[in-house]
């Protein structure tokens, strides 16, 4: 069984104050389950991915809990005159385990198209990262039936580069995020059928080209997920946890979120 995975995008927010008291909630969050044998996050890998700017010290400020820190983007050069860009060698000098790829808002307002994803996505894999590689359509692509067409373009892009490179098997340890960007930031929210119908879609196009690691990857979703909605989501059975957003911000809400996603792991 697939081990649930709840990861949080902070996206531009945050200060050293503001990041303090989320975490500080996280924690007590945390050890509250703990004390009453309640705990979720043994049954869920957890994430968070901060600004570049507070990497160092949200990592600091997680040891001891058994939550992961991960980044919101990288470069997909090694290094070199590219003012600005961050790599995955230095992701990974400073702590970091996970990245995100190809999230919506990258592809849309700084230009990472599928060639551009695709090499930051084997960037990560080169520096032992885990990329965590987003695939959605618009609200106009999902109105005109495409979502599928869309989501197989910008998932081959990446399967194929990862399949023809050193590590073909990389593609196992990656994880992908279904974000359908009609319902990010909007309070619409895809529904748990067709979520699932999605996700299902996704691992049977990453299955055709290898079955193991069709059924071995993770598939996640983001776009709206609310304590009110993750456990429904998280019952399907390709759903294998949740891209957190807003909702990642409030730590009361990220540990509800993650407690659903245990609670759909049936003890894994």
């Amino acid at each position: 069984m697939r081990r649930p995975m709840v990861a949080g995008n902070w996206k531009l927010h945050g200060s050293r104050a503001a990041n303090a008291t989320l975490l500080a909630g996280l924690r007590r969050g945390i050890g509250a389950a703990a004390a009453g044998g309640a705990a979720p996050a043994p049954l869920v890998d957890c994430v968070v991915c901060p600004p570049f700017c507070y990497l160092e010290d949200v990592g600091r400020a997680l040891q001891g809990l058994p939550i992961r820190l991960g980044a919101q983007t990288v470069s997909a050069e090694a290094g070199g005159a590219f003012t600005g860009e961050v790599s995955a060698a230095m992701l990974k000098d400073i702590g970091c385990e996970y990245v995100i790829v190809g999230h919506s808002e990258r592809r849309a307002l700084f230009g990472d198209d599928d060639r551009r994803v695709a090499r930051q996505f084997m960037a990560a894999l080169g520096q032992g990262l885990t990329p965590i590689l987003c695939v959605g359509e618009t609200l106009a692509e999902h109105e005109a039936g495409a979502a599928e067409a869309v989501v197989a373009r910008q998932l081959e892009a990446v399967l194929g580069a990862v399949l023809e490179g050193p590590e073909p098997e990389g593609f196992a340890r990656a994880i992908v995020a279904y974000e359908p960007i009609w319902a990010i930031g909007t309070g619409r929210v895809a529904t748990p059928a067709h979520a699932q119908g999605v996700h299902a879609f996704i691992r049977g196009r990453i299955a055709s080209q290898d079955a193991k690691i069709g059924g071995l990857v993770r598939i996640l979703y983001g776009g709206s997920v609310k304590p009110g909605n993750a456990a429904e989501l998280f019952a399907e059975p390709d759903v294998d946890g949740g891209l957190i957003g807003g909702a990642s911000l409030k730590a009361e809400e990220f540990l509800s979120i993650v407690a659903s996603a245990a609670g759909s792991s049936g003890g894994a």
